[in-house]
């Protein structure tokens, strides 16, 4: 079939798979250091626990079959590994079912994975990276052109992200159909970055322009994604442009990353590949028949389940993030489509008093990544995820979103559970537990210029009220 495959994208999947492997390997390195305290056997959310109640085909994966910290630690490790190999290129150097073997395998991997992290994995880029993990087995290595279905079905992945997270906007709040979202978004978004006080304070016209771009950006710019080149490729680089924009603004795990990696799949890569003066590619060997056979089946398959999605985008209860299926394929996006006005954190303390009273001192644990200390500069992690601290952003807009895991948290301090405390930047009780955490509710909000010269200070808060009681661990 001459259709089938086009020479000219050579070097978009080149850096589309070693991008999508890096991805991949950011993930994995996340699972094996967080996952101990989250969702280990002694963990917050234990996934034995878990696995308890839930059938093999509601959550597939190879941890329905065992579990255990050890092998755990072992999978995400192996991930860990797997991608990096990919990153170098060892999927281009074995033949071509290797190389599907080797995608399948960290599809299989990070799906097994997800299926067990609960809500500390209720992301909707978690369901991002698997649909596009997915996409690549079909991708094809260097032993072949790639394949013209697999790039139009990325295509249709980034479309969804985008089109999907531009319509829940109009829906939703307000705010972005009177272009003032951004009057709080840098602010209120769950972990700023270490350029989102300059952004929040930009202009308020200028905010006003970010949200008009942004729409045009996420509702005209991805339909031109199924044009012809170089309309195709000029709408791929607006996107970029503009998850780049969204890099610099915040902090939002992989998310922006991986849109970027998608856009790839409509770059024109032999345009590219002139542009920077690379050697030319001629056409490769006609790929096996088996291959092509495999492409047509995925491509029916997604292109059947995109029922679900485009139904939902579609319809005015339009939902986001979410998943129709426990193999996280076909999914339907979103962000944002409501905004905070005011930016509550929950602060958690401690003390080592024996009795309460008004005297008591109390000591803040200070986060990686969430606001704490008013004077810490926000720090850039994405697009390494911090579990923890978006799950305490959550908290600080409802004590519901942190009810099944808030209480072992705090139980945890108590104790002085080291791998707890591993997912803090500083523990005010380096050598003996507290006998009682709290937690209270602050307001934060950005300082204004000259608060910021005058105290040095990137945030200003107030005491708001309590969020948990002081409490101590019960005696034996």
């Amino acid at each position: 079939m001459e259709w089938f495959t086009e020479s000219g994208y050579w070097l978009s999947r080149l850096v589309l798979q070693r991008a999508l492997a890096a991805v991949y390997l950011v993930a994995f390195l996340g699972a094996a250091l967080q996952f101990r305290p989250l969702i280990g056997e002694r963990g917050m959310l234990p996934v034995p626990r878990f696995l308890r109640g839930v059938p093999f085909l509601r959550a597939p994966g190879v941890f329905q079959l065992h579990y255990s910290d050890r092998f755990f630690a072992g999978w995400a490790w192996a991930g860990a590994l797997l991608s990096g190999a990919v990153v170098a290129g060892a999927a281009d150097a074995v033949p071509l079912w290797a190389s599907m073997v080797l995608w399948a395998a960290l599809w299989v991997m990070y799906l097994s994975i997800v299926n067990v992290g609960q809500t500390w994995y209720a992301f909707g880029w978690e369901s991002l990276l698997l649909e596009a993990g997915f996409l690549a087995v079909f991708l094809g290595n260097a032993r072949t052109d790639p394949p013209v279905l697999v790039l139009w079905l990325m295509r249709w992945l980034l479309f969804r992200v985008e089109f999907g997270a531009g319509l829940i906007k109009m829906r939703g709040d307000s705010c972005w159909r009177d272009l003032t979202c951004l009057y709080y978004h840098h602010e209120t978004q769950p972990m700023p970055g270490p350029l989102s006080w300059f952004f929040h304070r930009l202009p308020r016209p200028l905010h006003r322009v970010e949200v008009a771009a942004n729409h045009v950006a996420q509702l005209v710019v991805p339909v031109l994604l199924f044009t012809p080149q170089p309309v195709a490729s000029c709408a791929a680089g607006l996107i970029i442009c503009t998850q780049l924009w969204l890099v610099l603004s915040g902090n939002f795990a992989w998310l922006n990353w991986l849109t970027i990696v998608l856009a790839l799949a409509a770059v024109d890569g032999a345009a590219a590949a002139e542009l920077l003066s690379l050697p030319a590619h001629g056409p490769l060997p006609a790929p096996p028949l088996w291959y092509e056979v495999l492409v047509v089946a995925a491509t029916a398959l997604v292109v059947v389940m995109s029922w679900w999605p485009a139904r939902n985008m579609l319809s005015r209860h339009q939902r986001m993030n979410m998943s129709f299926n426990a193999f996280h394929l076909v999914n339907t996006y979103g962000a944002f489509g409501s905004i905070n006005r005011r930016r509550h954190e929950v602060v958690v303390e401690g003390t080592d008093a024996a009795q309460l009273g008004p005297e008591t001192v109390w000591k803040e644990y200070g986060f990686k990544g969430k606001p704490g200390d008013v004077r810490r500069t926000p720090r850039q992690f994405a697009p390494y995820h911090l579990r923890l601290d978006w799950l305490m952003w959550f908290a600080g807009i409802s004590p519901s979103y942190a009810q099944s895991w808030f209480g072992p948290f705090v139980e945890r301090l108590l104790e002085g559970d080291p791998a707890t405390l591993r997912l803090l930047r500083h523990n005010p009780f380096p050598d003996a537990p507290p006998t009682h955490v709290r937690a209270r509710v602050y307001l934060y909000r950005f300082t204004t210029r000259q608060e910021r010269r005058a105290t040095g200070a990137w945030w200003h808060r107030t005491l708001e009220h309590e969020f948990l009681p002081p409490v101590a661990l019960r005696s034996p």
